[in-house]
C-alpha cells in the first residue's frame, strides 16, 4: 500500500499561482507513475497531469498546458503541480494518483492503484 497526502490547496485570484505537493510514503516512490486529477463541483474527474518514473516524460490536459508544470523529487518522495495563470475555470479538488503500472490509458483513473484525499483549490474572478 502506499499512501499519498496532497498539500498546497487554497483560495486564490485569477492570475495568481499556487504550488501543489504530494508527499508518498514507503520506499518505492520510484516504480509509480504519479498523475493529478481534479474534480468540479457537478463534474466528473478529469485527468490534468502525469509524470513518468523517472520524470522524464510529462503529460498535460490541453485546458492546462502552458499554464501548469508537473514534476517530481523521488529523493523526497513527492510530486508537485505547479500552477500559474490561474482561472476561475481551475476552481476543484486536486487528487493525486500512483500507478504501478499504466497498461492502457494514462488519463483514466481506473489506471490509478493509490489516491490521496484531496486539496481544494479556489480561485475567484
Amino acid at each position: 500500500q502506499v499512501e499519498l497526502v496532497e498539500s498546497g490547496g487554497g483560495l486564490v485570484q485569477a492570475g495568481g499561482s499556487l504550488r501543489l505537493s504530494c508527499a508518498a510514503s514507503g520506499r518505492t516512490f520510484s516504480r509509480y507513475v504519479m498523475a493529478w486529477f481534479r474534480q468540479a463541483p457537478g463534474k466528473e474527474r478529469e485527468f490534468v497531469a502525469s509524470i513518468s518514473r523517472s520524470g522524464g516524460t510529462t503529460y498535460l490536459t490541453d485546458s492546462v498546458k502552458g499554464r501548469f508544470t508537473i514534476s517530481r523529487d523521488n529523493a523526497k518522495n513527492t510530486v508537485y503541480l505547479q500552477m500559474n495563470s490561474l482561472k476561475p475555470e481551475d476552481t476543484a479538488v486536486y487528487y493525486c494518483a500512483a500507478s504501478a503500472g499504466v497498461a492502457g490509458n494514462r488519463g483514466r483513473f481506473t489506471e490509478y492503484d493509490y489516491w490521496g484525499r484531496g486539496t481544494q483549490v479556489s480561485v475567484s474572478s
